[in-house]
């Protein structure tokens, strides 16, 4: 892709807000997500090593685009054929991510609210746990094969991550603050820029923007939206990490810094949580380290903290 220029403001992406603070970073990144989206859910290693990358200096933001709409779905004529197929669709897209899948799948999701509305609300816990959330929501469904698509299971599937207030976390996803925001990421999911409309990259997933069953257009999942001030450059579906690093450098030159593989117990302590292909990406040593607790999936495996494993559902199995 190559940078857009926008002499009058980053439009159509939405402005950097000015705030009345410090100035805000020179990059601002918009992540177009899901927490129950396969593609997002193999993208993680490159998006854990740019997050690494770029740790401090830019402005990372996830705006939750609901996969999975109640509005717009009507319920499955026959919900163990779909399951069948969705499985076998997860199994398609692991052969290109590598990414762990469950062993067996319940249904597919019904709704995406739910997690969203859970993960929105745990940003306000701290980025930390926000992100420790995230990663619980998506392990429901890629790990356990439960997706949580209920408010009942979303709560349930984070239930034990260390340093959360659970009380806080259910009063703020019923709120009427966290909804309108999720309901804002939705609505500007649906604003994609326009050259998402045709994209010639090759890719499993090359990221073209998609038309929902209820007649509008949206970014295809993940699609990662870097801006400045002046200028834009979007990178849209599954890409390698060289990708992301490229649009990075185009905008801002030298800004991005690589950082080392940590050593594995390192690793497991900062992630919490690690899949093969993350781990080879985000880690250097001899694996696993001692305390690792391992998971099993039909495709490969996850290692959890201890810590983390003390509560996971993934672990007692």
């Amino acid at each position: 892709m190559t940078v857009t220029p926008d002499p009058d403001g980053p439009s159509p992406p939405e402005a950097i807000p000015a705030g009345d603070g410090p100035p805000p970073p020179a990059l601002e990144v918009v992540e177009y997500t899901d927490p129950l989206c396969p593609w997002a859910w193999g993208s993680e290693p490159a998006f854990r090593r740019l997050r690494a990358a770029l740790a401090g200096r830019v402005r990372w933001r996830r705006a939750y685009a609901i996969l999975f709409d109640t509005d717009e779905d009507d319920p499955p004529l026959d919900p163990t054929a779909e399951t069948a197929w969705y499985a076998r669709h997860l199994a398609d897209i692991g052969a290109h991510t590598q990414a762990p899948r469950p062993h067996r799948l319940s249904r597919v999701a019904a709704s995406s609210w739910p997690s969203s509305l859970v993960a929105r609300a745990a940003e306000a816990q701290g980025p930390e746990i926000a992100e420790r959330v995230l990663r619980r929501l998506r392990e429901s469904v890629f790990v356990l094969g439960e997706p949580a698509d209920t408010e009942a299971l979303a709560l349930r599937s984070v239930r034990g991550v260390p340093g959360l207030d659970p009380g806080r976390l259910a009063r703020d996803a019923a709120s009427v603050g966290v909804r309108e925001s999720v309901r804002a990421d939705r609505a500007e999911a649906r604003r994609p820029v326009p050259e998402v409309f045709s994209v010639r990259e090759w890719s499993p997933h090359p990221g073209a923007a998609k038309e929902t069953p209820g007649g509008e257009v949206r970014y295809a999942l993940p699609t990662l939206l870097f801006r400045t001030p002046g200028a834009y450059r979007v990178v849209p579906g599954w890409r390698p990490y060289e990708a992301y690093a490229a649009a990075v450098d185009a905008l801002s030159p030298g800004l991005r810094r690589e950082v080392a593989p940590l050593a594995p117990d390192r690793a497991l302590e900062r992630y919490r949580s690690l899949t093969e292909p993350e781990r080879l990406v985000l880690s250097e040593g001899f694996w696993p380290p001692p305390h690792a607790v391992r998971v099993e999936t039909a495709q490969g495996a996850v290692w959890l903290h201890p810590d983390d494993a003390q509560h996971h559902a993934a672990a007692r199995q």
